[in-house]
């Protein structure tokens, strides 16, 4: 890896940081389900699914999916702080809350990134 490619994806990752840590200091709770980890997974896979076809319809650069795709909305989601969330709620015994939050992150995770490609191919083309 080159130094600047390090400078981009590391300016990406700080940026994600901090708008995770901003987005989840505040306690978002949902029928007992804290649905931080949740919130910035979804937002994170909007943007990703997003600049998925962005990068390639504006022939971006690789530095510009550095930070990005890697950097930004890699640390801006979170899978080891749903790993973690989702063995305490484990320990607690809160089990039927412990697979909803795997699935909801799963599955609208992953709703997210196909609702951003499909939009931006609707707005694009």
């Amino acid at each position: 890896m080159k130094g600047i490619e390090l400078v981009f994806l590391a300016v990406g990752a700080i940026v994600g940081a901090c708008l995770r840590y901003r987005l989840s200091e505040s306690s978002l709770v949902l029928g007992g389900l804290s649905i931080n980890i949740l919130v910035v997974n979804v937002i994170g896979s909007f943007i990703l699914g997003v600049f998925s076809i962005v990068s390639p319809f504006l022939n971006l650069d690789t530095h510009y999916v550095l930070f990005m795709s890697v950097g930004f909305c890699g640390s801006l989601t979170s899978m080891s702080a749903l790993a973690l969330e989702t063995c305490n709620l484990l320990d607690n015994s809160y089990f039927h809350l412990a697979v909803l939050n795997i699935i909801a992150n799963a599955f609208l995770s992953l709703g997210a990134v196909v609702a951003g490609r499909t939009l931006t191919t609707m707005i694009l083309l």
